[in-house]
């Protein structure tokens, strides 16, 4: 079963903040008040063209008794996800063997479309600096799942 904060990785802390004000019937501009901050800076956040502060975060979490560091951590994980939207996000390639991949064109690996195939690719012909280079890269847990969809077979 998922988390909480599993079913929430990527989803930017002011969609939250919007749902829960909806919710519990509180406007934006009170809400904002009630916290001592700009009316529009919290609409900036909810509408996810600015990104959620420290000091906010606390001010917020507090105001709707969310865990501390919790609109915080989401942030980040907003930011992974925006950040692995980059064209140019790919492993540390100094890490990777040419070798590995001989059968394609290394400069030219899709590593977000050709995630399954690079990760089998890892696990059957890498090293452990590549294993650990894709498992940094991907994360443990997408590793994992090739692990165990390819030990079934």
């Amino acid at each position: 079963m998922k988390s909480k904060l599993d079913i929430l990785k990527g989803v930017h802390p002011g969609k939250i903040i919007e749902r829960e004000l909806l919710k519990r019937n509180i406007s934006k501009r009170q809400f904002a008040l009630s916290i001592d901050e700009y009316p529009q800076t919290l609409g900036s956040i909810i509408k996810g063209s600015r990104n959620m502060n420290v000091d906010l975060s606390l001010k917020i979490e507090k105001k709707l008794g969310f865990e501390e560091g919790f609109l915080m951590t989401l942030q980040v994980f907003y930011d992974i996800k925006q950040a692995k939207k980059d064209e140019n996000y790919k492993p540390d390639l100094t890490k990777l063997n040419k070798i590995t991949f001989w059968d394609t064109t290394f400069d030219k690996i899709d590593w977000k479309l050709m995630k399954i195939s690079i990760i089998k690719r890892i696990l059957e012909y890498g090293n452990q600096k590549e294993l650990e280079e894709i498992t940094r890269f991907y994360g443990k847990s997408e590793v994992d799942k090739i692990k165990i969809v390819n030990h079934k077979r």
